[in-house]
């Protein structure tokens, strides 16, 4: 939505094509939970919580180079034409005007946004719910479609688990470690654990290494735009294509970029 204020139609549809790389809330708890659980440690000190903040903002760093670099594809390729120039107007300054600002924020912007996400995420949440508790030939179905995965999944430093839970979580960004440590434990409900070193242990059992914690940030960071997001798109630029385009780019991306991490990972025998 903030894409409209780009008056080309082309440098638009570039900006609404790549704003995905840059992570939403939805992807900062995965994020945040990885980095502190597989590269700074679990213990609430001033230099654990700097050193996440580091790694954070090294992330999303890479999310921003990764925009660029995408944008410069794009407009070289499907989306070629002539630079527009820019122009940056200053409006005149005004008494901002509190009541009115919040009231289009809480309607504009909050209610329009979660009114979709529970439109989407309603029907998605009884969707896990019945994978995880139906079970055929003694396995849920939940199961079954992680281990059709797997095989694929590892050829980018994933498991089945993980992948399923990316997809699962479409819906909401927020909802894929909680179905990831669903499907470990084999628990037909969503659960939290109480400390970060039980789920350490918990994804370490399972066949977590630095290199798996990696390449599901990395796709975290990249890959398919949540369910609101892509409703978004369609709204803005009027066309499944472009929307189906949206997810494509960064799911492609993301997959490239998790194989090359993933076959140095092997070769040089990093665990």
């Amino acid at each position: 939505m903030g894409a409209r204020i780009i008056d080309s139609p082309r440098e638009r549809l570039i900006a609404i094509l790549t704003n995905n790389f840059v992570p939403c809330n939805g992807r900062f708890p995965t994020l945040i939970t990885l980095i502190s659980i597989f590269f700074v440690g679990t213990a609430a000190t001033i230099g654990t919580s700097v050193l996440s903040t580091l790694f954070l903002v090294g992330v999303i760093v890479l999310g921003v180079l990764m925009t660029f670099l995408l944008s410069r594809i794009l407009s070289k390729t499907i989306l070629k034409g002539i630079p527009s120039s820019f122009t940056l107007e200053l409006p005149p300054y005004r008494k901002p005007q509190i009541g009115k600002v919040i009231v289009r924020s809480i309607f504009d912007r909050t209610l329009f946004v979660l009114g979709r996400a529970v439109m989407v995420a309603a029907p998605a949440g009884m969707v896990i719910w019945l994978m995880a508790n139906i079970s055929v030939g003694g396995e849920t179905i939940l199961a079954l479609c992680t281990d059709f995965l797997d095989p694929f999944a590892s050829l980018f430093g994933l498991d089945g688990t993980i992948l399923m839970a990316f997809i699962l979580g479409f819906p909401a960004n927020e909802i894929v470690l909680p179905i990831i440590i669903m499907s470990y434990m084999a628990n037909g409900t969503l659960i939290e654990l109480d400390q970060l070193s039980e789920l350490h242990t918990l994804l370490v059992d399972n066949g977590w290494t630095v290199i798996t914690a990696i390449c599901t940030m990395l796709f975290s960071l990249m890959h398919w735009p949540c369910s609101t997001t892509c409703l978004t798109i369609h709204k803005e630029t009027g066309s499944w294509k472009w929307t189906g385009v949206s997810i494509l780019v960064p799911t492609v991306t993301g997959l490239i970029i998790c194989f090359v991490v993933a076959t140095v990972g092997r070769i040089f025998g990093i665990a």
